[in-house]
């Protein structure tokens, strides 16, 4: 049996018993499972076992012949955090960062965290978090919307929690083609407004990253795998400037005065290195991938930026810009 099924059932059963005040019984408990984690009562049972050895205050009451397990009182309910009345306005500001999840379940549980939290904020304190937000907002900057691809997204948490593979069928914007493929899903990453899945695909024999809205069908499937020992999923998005792979180069960049005056301040990329050159212009250096992306961005910054290596990226650059101009 898969680590995960066990971290997920038991998961479960805490969930259950924190929602009860008279405890439930071996078979309460069984049945209040999802069908494909439901196991023998035997299993739950060193579930309950293996709960309460990792220290969760379980208690066992013998009522009308039947043996039912509980929490200990005080337990099922986390105590009150003690937040500062301007920590809890602050918290409601974070409301409008993940905007473009709304219809998820991660979306969910943060409104009704901060709704929690907003509830605990005096009268008089609301009235000047109304005030701070006409002097303070958030842009989220280009973005997309994940409410219809709610789902999708359920069950890829799902399989990911599992370890199980699943079956799709992915609209790949650069063939602009549609494809049926089996992936075994990594991580949900959301990177730039947009929610990816990071997957190693039965068809291209790798690991891809692919976007949450192309994904057109989706089937969990009951096929188990296992995320290799020697990957390492961090290191494999770190080259990445924000979404693309590719081949790693090195990049050195040369902006003049103007535009070196705000490009100085933003944080591009983890590996970014920054010196100030003559005459106030700026001197940036990169070790990112080589794709469309990276293209993209140096021709964001217009004529305020000169590409100083590698050639191959100059030349694409160059190119670029004069098909803009042919068309």
């Amino acid at each position: 049996m898969p680590r995960n099924d066990q971290v997920t059932r038991q998961w479960h059963v805490l969930q259950r018993l924190e929602g009860s005040k008279r405890g439930l019984t071996l078979g309460e408990l069984l049945t209040g499972l999802p069908s494909d984690l439901a196991r023998h009562p035997r299993t739950i049972r060193r579930d309950l076992e293996a709960l309460e050895a990792a220290h969760f205050p379980l208690l066992t009451e013998r009522v009308e012949g039947c043996v039912r397990w509980r929490l200990l009182d005080g337990f099922r309910n986390v105590p009150a955090l003690s937040l500062s009345p301007t920590e809890l306005m602050a918290l409601t500001f974070t409301r409008h960062l993940l905007l473009p999840l709304e219809g998820t379940e991660i979306k969910a549980a943060l409104d009704s965290a901060l709704q929690k939290a907003i509830a605990r904020i005096p009268p008089p304190a609301m009235e000047l978090v109304r005030q701070l937000e006409q002097s303070f907002s958030v842009g989220l900057g280009p973005h997309k919307r994940y409410r219809e691809h709610r789902l999708t997204i359920d069950i890829l948490t799902k399989a990911i929690t599992r370890a199980r593979t699943v079956q799709m069928r992915y609209f790949s914007a650069s063939r602009n083609a549609a494809s049926r493929r089996e992936v075994n899903p990594y991580r949900l990453r959301y990177v730039a407004g947009g929610l990816y899945l990071i997957a190693y695909c039965h068809w291209r024999k790798d690991v891809r990253m692919f976007a949450v809205e192309r994904i057109k069908s989706l089937t969990l499937t009951n096929h188990p795998y296992q995320m290799p020992l020697h990957f390492d999923l961090e290191a494999y998005v770190e080259n990445a400037l924000v979404v693309m792979q590719g081949k790693q180069i090195e990049v050195e960049l040369h902006f003049d005065k103007m535009t070196a005056a705000w490009a100085k301040d933003r944080v591009w990329h983890a590996s970014q290195q920054s010196k100030k050159l003559k005459n106030g212009q700026l001197r940036m250096t990169l070790t990112v991938a080589d794709t469309r992306e990276l293209v993209g961005w140096v021709l964001s910054f217009g004529s305020g930026v000169r590409v100083v290596e590698p050639d191959s990226l100059r030349v694409a650059v160059e190119e670029e810009a004069k098909k803009i101009v042919g068309q």
